[in-house]
């Protein structure tokens, strides 16, 4: 009679990994084996997780940083409870921007997102000519007394930046950027999370996560 191979499962496969990697012997000195093929699950701790887990922190951004780190998936439910505690992880996450974008549209107050985010995009500018072209574009939509999305600036951070303008940087927005932030995360934010677009929302990740 002859003997089929039996099968292995997972467990045993990475028992038999895990015993492989204990019985190698290792110089000093020298790196550890490269199991990661096998390592579908992400468990085992060698070289290309420790640099993948090292690449997921410096990627972590935080109110004031750039946006790029903004996660492309749709948030879980989880997460998007999560944004009523962190204004900052909403600002994060692509969808929270857009669904806050959407309630600001209701307050006519959605210049003040609009405005945060190009400030955003100039600081990741290094070009002279792009910082100079895009500061004027930004003061022209949204610092000049003359613009029809005027945000709110006071006196002294508005005289800061018609000095700066002679000489454009990308950072010249910071001080305005923040306290545009501090206004959208004390005066909107909380009635955001009471207004039906957020509970709308929630309600929608609810019937996405039972058909899933």
């Amino acid at each position: 009679m002859t003997l089929q191979p039996r099968s292995v499962s997972g467990v045993e496969m990475r028992k038999r990994q895990a015993a492989h990697i204990e019985a190698t012997p290792q110089a000093p000195g020298q790196p550890r084996p490269n199991t990661c093929c096998l390592c579908w699950c992400g468990c085992c701790k060698c070289l290309w997780n420790e640099d993948r887990m090292e690449r997921s922190e410096r990627q972590t951004c935080t109110k004031m940083d750039s946006i790029e780190a903004a996660e492309e998936q749709q948030p879980s439910l989880d997460e998007a409870l999560l944004w009523a505690r962190s204004f900052e992880m909403m600002l994060r996450s692509r969808e929270g921007r857009e669904v806050f974008r959407e309630f600001l549209r209701s307050e006519y107050s959605e210049d003040n997102l609009l405005f945060w985010m190009a400030c955003e995009e100039l600081k990741k500018e290094t070009d002279p000519l792009v910082v100079e072209e895009k500061s004027r574009i930004i003061y022209e939509d949204y610092v000049s007394i003359l613009s029809p999305k005027e945000v709110s600036l006071d006196s002294r951070v508005r005289e800061g930046i018609n000095q700066n303008l002679a000489e454009p940087s990308n950072l010249m927005y910071e001080e305005a950027q923040f306290q545009i932030y501090n206004l959208m995360h004390r005066d909107s934010f909380p009635r955001f999370l009471n207004s039906s677009v957020y509970r709308d929302f929630l309600a929608n990740r609810r019937l996405t996560c039972l058909d899933t």
